[in-house]
């Protein structure tokens, strides 16, 4: 009757927490104690409920029965299925006060909610960077360890995130999945059809501070600082002329090793730059695309 009266008489002296039954508050004892009475067998690990181990020893052998009837994905404990069928309703009941923002599960608000507070409490012992993400440190880390534990079965490869992997094999699949709808080339990874986008778009979010010039990517605007500073960091070995981009000095290697990669399809000519042979090609097809005014 206590759960329908609501009457909860057994109180925890610790906390003030109540229950409606004493064997509730027994349990609950156990973790101001610490007392954990039931062991598993094979690693040695304690639990405050047997229904805890009985989960754990899942783990061990391998039982998941809690099956997601949509993908058939399974899980050993329910509260997991539970979560995992999120994904595929698309509920996601807690809900950040400040922007609003829908999550799956109480955890990932919590660590969303460190980008409002600014929290930050996972430090690198090396660089001293912090991180709102345990998962973000451990990934971070590896910049300093030089661990890459994801390898690439076709070229032994390895990277330090799965997801550049995943990336990375699209090589060898051929696999381009985003799809620009403007012009409808695809790309490898989503992060190049965003970059791609700018050219459609004429963004430039990165801009010079000096001459206020943008550039799409930030990978151009350090090569375009190079101009301002004077910086030129690429050397020809042969004649030790400098280059304040990789791309200029393997065009100029060129000069040296004679190489033409780029072909006319009409009378097998050849040119060391792109740009000349599509000079050239205009000598085929008739045009003259530059007139004398007078």
């Amino acid at each position: 009757m206590k759960i329908h009266t609501g009457e909860k008489p057994f109180k925890c002296d610790v906390c003030k927490r109540s229950f409606s039954r004493n064997g509730d508050l027994t349990i609950h004892m156990r973790i101001h104690t610490g007392e954990k009475l039931f062991k598993c067998d094979i690693c040695k690990q304690g639990f405050i409920t047997i229904g805890n181990l009985t989960t754990h020893m899942r783990i061990h052998t391998g039982e998941k029965p809690f099956k997601c009837d949509v993908c058939k994905r399974s899980f050993s404990r329910n509260d997991n299925l539970t979560i995992h069928m999120r994904i595929h309703t698309g509920e996601k009941p807690f809900k950040c006060d400040i922007c609003k923002k829908g999550f799956i599960t109480n955890s990932n608000l919590t660590t969303h909610m460190r980008i409002h507070i600014g929290e930050m409490p996972f430090k690198c012992d090396v660089c001293k960077r912090s991180f709102t993400r345990s998962g973000d440190l451990t990934r971070h880390m590896r910049i300093h360890t030089g661990e890459k534990p994801f390898k690439c079965d076709v070229c032994k490869q390895s990277f330090s995130r799965n997801g550049v992997l995943n990336g990375h094999m699209r090589i060898h699949t051929g696999e381009k999945p985003f799809k620009c709808d403007v012009c409808k080339r695809s790309f490898s990874r989503n992060g190049n059809l965003t970059i791609h986008m700018r050219i459609h778009t004429g963004e430039k979010p990165f801009k010079c501070d000096i001459c206020k010039q943008g550039f799409i990517t930030n990978s151009n605007l350090t090569t375009h600082m190079r101009i301002h500073t004077g910086e030129k960091s690429f050397k020809c070995d042969v004649c030790k002329r400098s280059f304040t981009r990789n791309g200029d000095l393997t065009r100029h290697m060129r000069i040296h090793t004679g190489e033409k990669p780029f072909k006319c399809g009409v009378c097998n000519r050849s040119f060391s730059l792109n740009s000349n042979l599509t000079t050239h090609i205009k000598i085929h097809i008739g045009e003259n695309p530059f007139k004398c005014d007078i």
